[in-house]
């Protein structure tokens, strides 16, 4: 199934333009992250914090320390969590998790909209937020060292040329299964549920210059035993 159409693209330096901004708030809120009875079964959320680094966009990711526990220890990331009983949503969730990972006190001003909430290798749906943190010289951050090994970003102009994009395609039962995004050539490779936020963030951000070509399974991201 295609996916959707967001639009017209903006200039690449106008991926957070205010007129983007606009145009990606007002459909974001129309697609309403995946409806009310996916909220109410959410049960974590991430931040996908879009920024500048000397002008140009960027995405800004995390690597979790291998010494936490669970299965997401040692990957990328972007900052996220849990949701807890404390929080009122989604948005809520993913500004305290940024606030506890990197020390940054995020407004709800700086968050565009949620894009649809994605199941988890256990199964757990999970809420992506984006929002826009401005240029990343004007900020502190001050990583968790329990939780944070290292902090990094990488340009969206680095994200859409094709020689960094790569795809993985994997087989269940001797068949075709699905096909999971991974993004190449920066200081860590990015895939898995990551891999795929910032996929439909690229859809989002430049629709004619970013065409999905994966295909998610429905119900959860295990990986089967074997790669076509």
């Amino acid at each position: 199934m295609a996916g959707p159409v967001w639009g017209r693209v903006p200039p690449r330096r106008g991926y957070l333009s205010g007129g983007t901004e606009r145009r990606c708030r007002e459909l974001l809120a129309a697609a309403g992250g995946g409806g009310a009875g996916a909220a109410a079964a959410v049960g974590a959320a991430v931040l996908v914090p879009l920024c500048s680094v000397r002008g140009r966009p960027s995405l800004l990711y995390t690597l979790r320390c291998r010494s936490l526990s669970g299965p997401h220890s040692g990957d990328v990331s972007f900052p996220g969590g849990k949701r807890e009983a404390s929080d009122s949503d989604a948005v809520a969730t993913a500004l305290r998790e940024t606030r506890e990972e990197l020390g940054l006190e995020l407004g709800e001003g700086s968050v565009w909209g949620m894009l649809r909430s994605l199941p988890d290798r256990q199964g757990m749906l999970v809420v992506p937020v984006v929002a826009n943190l401005g240029p990343l010289e004007n900020l502190k951050l001050s990583p968790n060292p329990e939780e944070v090994a290292e902090t990094f970003t990488l340009p969206l102009a680095h994200l859409l040329q094709e020689e960094n994009q790569g795809y993985t395609h994997f087989r269940t039962r001797g068949r075709y299964g699905y096909t999971l995004p991974v993004f190449l050539h920066g200081p860590h490779r990015v895939w898995g549920l990551t891999a795929i936020i910032t996929e439909l963030t690229l859809e989002l951000l430049a629709p004619e210059r970013y065409r999905r070509k994966t295909h998610v399974p429905g119900r959860h991201l295990a990986a089967p035993p074997r790669r076509a």
